[in-house]
């Protein structure tokens, strides 16, 4: 626990660097240019088009009608916009939330990497290609534990509170420790650690996980709220992006922490007939204190 509390205080003083922080605006900024390049090439076209296709409803037709009785045809004339910035903005959103999953978990190990375990050994063996599956594969996993979980929240209320945390949880430590690992670890040592610290990096994976409904709740504010949309929903992409960099250097401490006992444990007890020195029966690599 002691590890996973000061990984976590150096994962929170690395999340306040300039330089972390200006990488956790570069999603915003891509963001926001394409929403600018969008409206530049293909707002017009797009709004004429939406617009027909509104028009074909009865209902819009109806509403429109209403409204200019009521002294707001403006309103009328805003509605088509609105909604389709409405329809528009979450492509751009998960655009931007792709990009900060890609980019920080590269950028934060190498920060962490650079600064805390310069001589950590790279052992890694684990190309794009084995990265992209093992993701691929575990995030399948999870989306059908979620599947075959939903009766259970029908009968069970309470559980939704419960499995939803702990499947992300499990996700993002399967997916975020791999990574972190690929670039140090050999494969027998990443699956002996994450093996051997599974409870503690699935306790972590969970807490990150609840920490990404922050985003959700200025994302879920800014459809609210209209007023609000085009400040709040920046502010949930940037929180993405800041949630994404914490879990990253979280992980990346705690990882290379990790991967450096446990080498320091293997050298320090392997004898020179091959055994360990603390005997037969007793592990090789003890947990961090």
């Amino acid at each position: 626990m002691n590890a996973v509390i000061d990984a976590a205080w150096r994962a929170a003083a690395d999340l306040l660097r300039p330089r972390t922080i200006a990488m956790s605006l570069a999603p915003l900024a891509v963001m926001l240019l394409l929403s600018a390049l969008l409206a530049w090439w293909a707002w017009a076209p797009a709004l004429a088009a939406f617009r027909g296709w509104l028009e074909t409803w009865g209902f819009y037709g109806t509403l429109g009608a209403w409204l200019q009785g009521w002294g707001l045809g403006r309103l009328h004339t805003a509605l088509a916009p609105l909604l389709l910035a409405l329809l528009l903005t979450p492509v751009a959103v998960l655009l931007a939330v792709l990009l900060a999953a890609l980019l920080m978990t590269p950028a934060m190990l190498r920060l962490v990497a650079a600064r805390r375990f310069p001589q950590l050994a790279r052992r890694g063996q684990a190309p794009l290609a084995r990265s992209l599956a093992w993701s691929a594969a575990s995030t399948t996993l999870a989306l059908c534990a979620l599947l075959f979980t939903l009766p259970l929240w029908l009968f069970l209320p309470p559980l939704v509170l419960v499995l939803p945390p702990l499947i992300w949880g499990w996700l993002t430590y399967r997916v975020t420790s791999f990574d972190v690992l690929a670039e140090h670890a050999t494969p027998a040592e990443r699956q002996a650690l994450m093996r051997r610290e599974r409870a503690p990096l699935l306790a972590m994976g969970v807490a990150c996980g609840l920490l990404g409904a922050a985003p959700g709740v200025a994302w879920a504010s800014g459809l609210v709220f209209a007023a609000l949309f085009w400040l709040l929903v920046p502010l949930a992409v940037w929180l993405y992006a800041l949630v994404f960099a914490f879990t990253a250097l979280w992980f990346a401490h705690y990882c290379l922490a990790a991967l450096q006992a446990q080498r320091g444990a293997l050298d320090a007890g392997v004898g020179h007939d091959g055994g360990h020195a603390g005997g037969p029966g007793q592990a090789p690599f003890p947990r961090l204190p």
